[in-house]
């Protein structure tokens, strides 16, 4: 298959998003994720803020080079490794999303703000760097990061909505790319597992079966690869 370059992705990654929230009235948007303590218009409001950061840094070039990459990027987002940390954003999303009059009002900004960030990404210059959280990365590289907490966060937003479409091939592929970077070459991963499942539960949110952790073997304590 052809590959696809990494602004195309996101905006597939992006699209399916969109695609799930659109149709959902204020009730829908109130249903539970994966998430915990999180409603869909509450994830909805953190893959905004990570739209939001995207056109920051997008506009943040960086003379480089690079301090991590699309796989190291997530190493320093270890699982569990700052429960209040995250507690903290968790709040802070449920009450800035709770601020909107309707939760239809974060699908407005959504649908605004997310095609703008994919603009953005595919006007930028590919062989550039630019600079978001502390770290300097290749623009691939930050649109690969993007990608992937994108795809995971729609499997996440899909939990409670049957029927709702799930992530779209191409992204999942990076998404895929990103947890097979950070698990060991030396693993092999369970032969009966989906790319769905795989991303559900290196990411923790499906836990390991007893016959996942004898095909894992010592590699099944490693996981959740990422939180």
């Amino acid at each position: 298959m052809t590959a696809i370059r990494p602004h195309e992705a996101l905006a597939q990654a992006y699209d399916g998003i969109t695609a799930v929230v659109t149709p959902l009235d204020d009730a829908g948007l109130q249903r539970p994720t994966r998430c915990r303590g999180w409603l869909v218009a509450d994830l909805l409001f953190h893959v905004l803020c990570d739209a939001q950061r995207a056109l920051v840094a997008l506009a943040s070039p960086a003379p480089g080079p690079a301090d991590v990459d699309d796989v190291s990027y997530w190493r320093a987002f270890t699982p569990g490794g700052d429960d209040e940390a995250s507690t903290k954003h968790a709040w802070w999303a449920r009450r800035s999303a709770a601020a909107f009059d309707r939760p239809t009002g974060v699908v407005r900004i959504w649908s605004d703000t997310a095609p703008a960030a994919v603009r953005a990404a595919a006007a930028a210059d590919p062989d550039g760097h630019l600079t978001t959280q502390g770290h300097v990365l290749r623009v691939p590289d930050f649109l690969a990061t993007l990608t992937t907490e994108a795809v995971i966060h729609h499997l996440d937003l899909v939990v409670d909505l049957p029927g709702a479409p799930l992530p779209a091939e191409a992204p999942t592929r990076v998404a895929v790319a990103t947890v097979d970077g950070l698990l060991s070459d030396d693993a092999v991963r369970p032969t009966g597992w989906d790319d769905r499942d795989y991303l559900l539960k290196a990411t923790g949110r499906v836990p390991l079966t007893d016959r996942d952790r004898l095909e894992l073997g010592e590699a099944a304590g490693w996981f959740p690869l990422l939180g």
